[in-house]
């Protein structure tokens, strides 16, 4: 089997990776790049939001504006691993470095952020900063001769803003070449489109399943399509092991658990069994199975919502470098990757 047929995005080349605040989508984000970089591919992962989370993530200096390579990809026994390089996008630096490459404006353009131009477009002027910040996006993607020393990068994966903005963040280009109408601006906001709207590039979206994160992936699917922002998978973020089957969730719910097993089952263990021991333990197992109850309504509702769908594990130990590899190998075999 070649290796395109074993996943589910052969020709996507942008990934970006969105999410509600609290479910991973930044570690996701790495996983996917670090699952994405085998057999020898570079990958870029990008993040637009000034936290310096990949730094944090991979355990490295804070980023400048400059691709860094910060990791080996995921080894795979049929080919020798890639490299991760990582890019802290800043808005600032980006309409720099676009001065300069379109219009040679090296020195006039520091003496521009020398006074505080640049800082008042990025801060003031509308839609601007996100439209530095997928203009670099674009440019990592689809390198040409203007960027002669850049690495040309076989997968680019973006650490995106959150579901509620992401498809505003991804159209602010549709909205720039509606207002230009002709011209250069026009031109290059038309280009940056075609490629986000494409078969090159697909949204996932992380959730976890819990109800509010779980609404705000049908909102954002339901605002990605109509922007003809293709969306990709769900993946399905800290879903914790299910060490009880249906009856017994079932059975605990219900408050049916036989009291007198448990005092025979504490007992064999050697546990002293206090007054209050045995009821503490039928009400946390009566918690824990509405809480399966509640995230088995929310799993039906990322089930039915016709997009492939994936599932990480909530870590016992955290999230370190280790985790992020154990992640990624869990997208690679099922396909995300």
């Amino acid at each position: 089997m070649s290796d395109q047929q074993k996943h589910d995005w052969p020709r996507v080349r942008l990934h970006v990776v969105t999410g509600k605040g609290g479910t991973g989508k930044s570690t996701v984000a790495a996983a996917l790049a670090l699952a994405l970089a085998t057999h020898g591919r570079n990958v870029l992962l990008c993040e637009v939001e000034g936290r310096q989370g990949i730094a944090r993530m991979f355990d490295v200096d804070p980023l400048p504006y400059e691709e860094r390579r910060i990791a080996t990809g995921l080894r795979d026994p049929e080919g020798t691993p890639g490299v991760v390089h990582a890019l802290h996008i800043d808005p600032e630096s980006a309409l720099m470095e676009y001065l300069a490459m379109y219009y040679k404006l090296g020195r006039a353009g520091r003496a521009l952020d020398r006074f505080g131009v640049i800082e008042f477009a990025t801060t003031i002027a509308p839609g601007v900063r996100d439209v530095l910040l997928t203009g670099k996006v674009f440019e990592a993607v689809q390198r040409n001769s203007r960027n002669k020393k850049a690495i040309r990068y076989d997968a680019v994966v973006l650490d995106a803003p959150p579901t509620g903005r992401i498809a505003q963040f991804l159209g602010v280009n549709s909205e720039l070449a509606g207002l230009a109408r002709m011209g250069p601006v026009k031109n290059q906001a038309d280009t940056v489109m075609t490629l986000f709207r494409s078969p090159r590039t697909a949204v996932h979206l992380v959730t976890v399943l819990e109800e509010m994160p779980v609404q705000e992936t049908v909102d954002g699917i339901g605002e990605l399509r109509p922007a003809q922002l293709p969306v990709g998978g769900v993946v399905v973020n800290l879903v914790r092991p299910r060490d009880l089957d249906a009856a017994a969730l079932e059975e605990a719910r219900s408050g049916g658990l036989d009291r007198g097993r448990i005092q025979d089952d504490l007992k064999e263990a050697g546990v002293e069994d206090g007054p209050d021991l045995v009821a503490g333990l039928v009400t946390e197992a009566a918690d824990h199975a509405e809480r399966r109850a509640l995230e088995d309504a929310q799993r039906e509702i990322v089930d039915g919502l016709g997009v492939p769908t994936y599932e990480l594990p909530r870590l016992a130990g955290g999230i370190d470098l280790g985790g992020l590899y154990e992640l990624a190998q869990a997208l690679r075999d099922q396909g995300l990757a």
